[in-house]
């Protein structure tokens, strides 16, 4: 069945006029080796048709092809409608196995706390499952790169679903390949990805109805917070935080190397007037490390001062 990506691009138009200009057809000798592709366009949606009897192609009225298709995708649609409607009975006995499973129940206006890693992993799948239009995530510290492979798997399904996600990183984040790659990748699907340069808590934000914040040191105990006012709260200090961060261009984080990366943020430091000390310690990098980042990027820039270097690059920086 043909559908609407089907039909003929610009060139295969040009060729079914140049058709109707000679008639209506075309001869099976006369066709240049040039529109072969054309001409299998104009086939395939049904507005030229082969005729073996004479040899020729035979243009056919747009209008009838036309019907066809329209007759062809409402059917089609009618039975995804129909399908759709199907699913919550499929999928009813399922349904009803999860929503009897015990579980962590958050009460009204109060937090619940879970302790245990994998029992608040589990807590976090279930309410992610169940969020319906945002996600706003804040990771001030490194992330194992195992556990980033299982969050760019969960977070892609949210994407998939229409989920708005943000997710604020402090600047080590731009050092670390597996942190970049996931970024990179989470940015391409639509995700926002923002850098901080200050100390923030960690905490998610479901839907806006429930936050969850770590409630011990080694975040193996973590606070799930449904109080509408404490969760409104929250929301407005990561809002806050959110428009203080700055935008970064992942996809050329994710091209270069980790050094290439940590550059890249020395030298948007620089150019926003940090001195090199101040760098290495929103970088949490050795003032050596830095040294080393800025004396690449003099030569790079041809620059022979911190100012020269910083003045050529604030262009970059903006």
């Amino acid at each position: 069945m043909a559908s609407t990506e089907e039909l003929p691009d610009e060139t295969a138009r040009e060729l079914y006029l140049s058709i109707l200009s000679n008639g209506g057809r075309l001869p099976f000798a006369e066709l240049p080796e040039a529109d072969r592709a054309a001409l299998d366009q104009l086939v395939d949606s049904g507005l030229v048709l082969p005729n073996a009897l004479d040899s020729t192609y035979v243009a056919v009225s747009p209008r009838s092809v036309s019907e066809r298709l329209c007759t062809e995708l409402r059917s089609a649609a009618t039975r995804l409608l129909l399908r759709a409607e199907e699913l919550p009975d499929a999928l009813s006995g399922l349904t009803r196995a999860y929503e009897s499973t015990p579980r962590v129940v958050l009460e009204p206006a109060r937090s619940t706390c879970v302790d245990g890693r994998e029992q608040i992993r589990q807590r976090i799948a279930e309410l992610l499952s169940e969020c319906r239009t945002e996600l706003l995530a804040a990771q001030p510290g490194p992330r194992h790169p195992e556990t980033l492979v299982l969050a760019r798997q969960q977070d892609l399904a949210l994407r998939r679903r229409g989920i708005r996600l943000r997710t604020v990183y402090q600047p080590g984040a731009l050092t670390e390949p597996a942190t970049v790659d996931y970024a990179v990748a989470m940015s391409e699907q639509g995700s926002e990805l923002r850098i901080l340069d200050e100390c923030f808590q960690r905490m998610l934000i479901i839907d806006r109805t429930v936050a969850v914040v770590p409630a011990a040191d080694d975040h193996g105990r973590a606070a799930f917070i449904s109080d509408p006012t404490a969760v409104a709260f929250l929301v407005a200090v990561y809002q806050r935080d959110w428009g203080r961060a700055e935008t970064v261009d992942w996809s050329r984080l994710g091209t270069g190397s980790p050094l290439q990366a940590a550059a890249y943020r020395v030298g948007r430091m620089l150019a926003a007037g940090l001195t090199q000390r101040a760098v290495a310690t929103r970088l949490g990098l050795s003032e050596r490390t830095v040294a080393g980042h800025i004396a690449r990027l003099r030569e790079q820039y041809g620059a022979q001062t911190l100012f020269q270097l910083g003045w050529q690059m604030r262009g970059r920086a903006k």
